[in-house]
């Protein structure tokens, strides 16, 4: 019997290590000379305030969502892919290609050949520390941060080479053809002389990203194949003993992994810059290991993560706009987050544990 309820570990430990990281931060706001309470108004005025700020959130939260679930379901079989970045990189190279090589008639169609192209380019990016790892013993860790310095290598010389526009300084792709362009929540939330989201970079891949979570939910609880990964996470010699091949667990997991991360270039890459340009990513494969800690490798809690994580960038974005607060301390709210879901987990856990075995022998 779990000492825990699952709902008080799957909610109240990670909202309660939020709770303290806002007070921490709050403290650090105070030494700086500012205001908790205005910056915490300013931050949620300027991120859910308005449709703008709404539209700038969820634009950042899809980011999250892919490559928070890439981060999750190799969690599930006890791998740690922290190649997100690297991943993301190339599976924007696969968007590209598809959308300026490929003759797309509408963006609907355009949309399901760059998330074919992205998963498989964010896969292939994957599937070669996942060959090292289940043949070779090469700890997936180091391979995965490798290949995300290789991936970027790799961006620039095609940026200022084969696939720079002729002519241009600029390290980017030609712009993509109108066809393959996406709507944005801007376009698709217009109603005559009221239009919603003005301005704002959401498009309709959010809803690819909804639609990942339910499809990566249903792959882990609900298939054969999610039933061995997480018996291979658990432990892997039982799961050897009980005929799953590690190697084969290993490769699966990794490439949905990498395929998943791939696809958050459909966002960025072809929903809102409609080229691709160097540093697209922006950090969004290593974010997506807070969000998967935090939502607890679950996706409907890596869903809600990945909107504190979009909350929490625009909301910065604000502060450094309007006050004296630097961007930089954001980042500094990012990784007392980070510290309290992950490194500090049991620092809340423990005490929580103690209460409920105290609470459950008092009812006996």
């Amino acid at each position: 019997m779990d000492v825990m309820p699952k709902w008080a570990d799957v909610i109240l430990i990670p909202l309660i290590s939020i709770l303290l990281a806002a007070v921490l931060s709050a403290l650090v706001i105070l030494a700086i000379g500012e205001s908790p309470w205005a910056a915490l108004k300013l931050m949620v005025a300027g991120a859910l305030g308005s449709t703008y700020g709404w539209g700038y959130t969820l634009y950042y939260a899809t980011n999250f969502i892919f490559t928070g679930l890439a981060v999750s379901v190799a969690f599930h079989a006890r791998l740690f892919n922290i190649g997100g970045e690297g991943q993301a990189v190339l599976g924007g190279l696969g968007v590209a290609l598809a959308c300026l090589y490929i003759p797309w008639p509408h963006w609907s169609l355009a949309l399901i050949g760059a998330c074919l192209m992205a998963a498989a380019f964010g896969a292939a990016w994957a599937a070669i520390p996942a060959f090292l790892q289940a043949k070779r013993g090469s700890h997936i860790v180091i391979t995965t941060i490798m290949f995300n310095f290789i991936a970027a290598a790799l961006l620039n010389y095609l940026l200022i080479g084969a696939l720079k526009v002729p002519g241009s300084m600029e390290p980017a792709t030609a712009t993509f053809p109108p066809a393959t362009h996406l709507p944005s929540f801007q376009d698709m939330f217009n109603f005559g002389d009221t239009t919603f989201f003005r301005g704002a970079p959401a498009n309709v891949t959010f809803f690819v990203a909804v639609a990942a979570c339910v499809a990566i939910w249903a792959l882990i609880w609900r298939t054969r194949l999610g039933y061995e990964l997480r018996s291979f996470g658990h432990s892997e010699s039982a799961a050897k003993y009980a005929g799953i091949s590690p190697t084969k667990i290993i490769m699966v997991t990794m490439l949905v992994s990498g395929g998943l991360a791939g696809m958050m270039a459909i966002n960025n890459v072809q929903g809102e810059a409609e080229r691709l340009v160097l540093n697209a990513v922006e950090g969004a494969g290593f974010i997506g290991i807070a969000v998967a800690l935090m939502g607890r490798s679950h996706p409907f809690g890596v869903l809600l993560a990945a909107l504190l994580f979009g909350f929490l960038y625009q909301g910065g974005a604000e502060l450094a706009l309007w006050t004296s607060i630097p961007r930089e301390l954001i980042i500094v709210i990012q990784a007392l987050v980070i510290l309290f879901t992950g490194a500090l987990d049991n620092m809340v856990r423990m005490p929580l544990e103690r209460l409920f075995l105290a609470m459950r022998r008092a009812k006996q």
